[in-house]
C-alpha cells in the first residue's frame, strides 16, 4: 500500500513528528538532544532508504515508532534527569535514575521483532536461524551503540556524564547491554509462540 493511502503509517508518522517537535522545545542539555537525535535521524534515514526494498510490516513500524519514542524523551530531559525514572527511583529506593535502562531493554524488545522480519522477508533466513540471528543482531548493535558513545567521549569529553549517563556504575555499559541481550531473547520468545500457534504474519517475498 502506498503511503498517502496507508493511514496507519502516517500517523506513526505524525506521532513521531510531533515527539521530535516536543522534545526539541527548551530541552535539559541541547548538545546531548543533538547528539541523541543522530540516532533517530540514522533510524529515519535508514526506514527511507530501504522503503521500497523492504517494506515492514506496520506491526514493526509500530515497534520503531515506540522506540524512538522513548528515546527522545531521554533526549530532551537527558537520560539521568528523565521524571518518570525518577519517579521510579524514589518508589523503589534506588540509587539511581534507571531510565536508561528501561530503554535499553526495550531495545532488544521492540527492535528484535523488525529484525526477524527483515531477516525473513529481504535476507531470506530460514525460520529455524531466524530467532537466533535476530538475537544476536540485537546484541551486537547494542555492543556496537556502546562503542560509539565511547567515541564520542573521547571526541567530546565535556559531555561524557550526560551523554554516558553511567551514573557512577561501572559496570553500566555490561549492564545496558545484557538487558537489551535479554529483551530480544523474551521479544523471539514470544514470536516463536505466536508463529507456532497462528503462523508467520506476513509473505516472504
Amino acid at each position: 500500500m502506498p503511503f498517502r493511502q496507508d493511514r496507519v503509517l502516517r500517523l506513526l508518522v505524525a506521532w513521531l513528528v510531533l515527539v521530535w517537535l516536543w522534545s526539541a522545545i527548551n530541552p535539559t542539555d541541547y548538545e546531548i538532544w543533538v547528539i541523541e537525535n543522530l540516532l533517530v535521524a540514522g533510524y529515519v534515514a535508514l526506514l527511507v532508504l530501504t522503503q521500497r526494498r523492504l517494506r515492514f510490516s506496520n506491526a514493526s513500524y509500530a515497534l520503531f515508532v515506540l522506540f524512538m519514542t522513548l528515546h527522545l524523551v531521554g533526549a530532551h530531559y537527558s537520560y539521568a534527569e528523565v521524571p518518570l525514572g525518577r519517579w521510579l527511583q524514589a518508589l523503589y529506593e534506588g540509587d539511581r535514575n534507571p531510565y536508561d535502562r528501561i530503554v535499553h531493554f526495550a531495545f532488544g524488545l521492540l527492535i528484535a521483532y523488525p529484525m526477524w522480519e527483515a531477516l525473513l522477508r529481504s535476507a531470506r533466513t530460514t525460520p529455524a536461524w531466524s530467532y537466533f540471528l535476530a538475537v544476536t543482531g540485537i546484541l551486537a548493535f547494542s555492543a556496537f551503540y556502546e562503542l560509539l558513545e565511547a567515541a564520542i567521549v573521547v571526541m567530546l569529553p565535556h559531555v561524557d556524564i550526560a551523554w554516558l549517563a553511567t551514573q557512577g556504575d561501572p559496570w553500566d555499559t555490561h549492564k545496558d547491554t545484557a538487558l537489551a541481550f535479554a529483551g530480544g531473547i523474551l521479544a523471539m520468545l514470544f514470536t516463536r509462540w505466536r508463529v507456532g500457534r497462528y503462523g508467520i504474519p506476513f509473505h516472504r517475498r
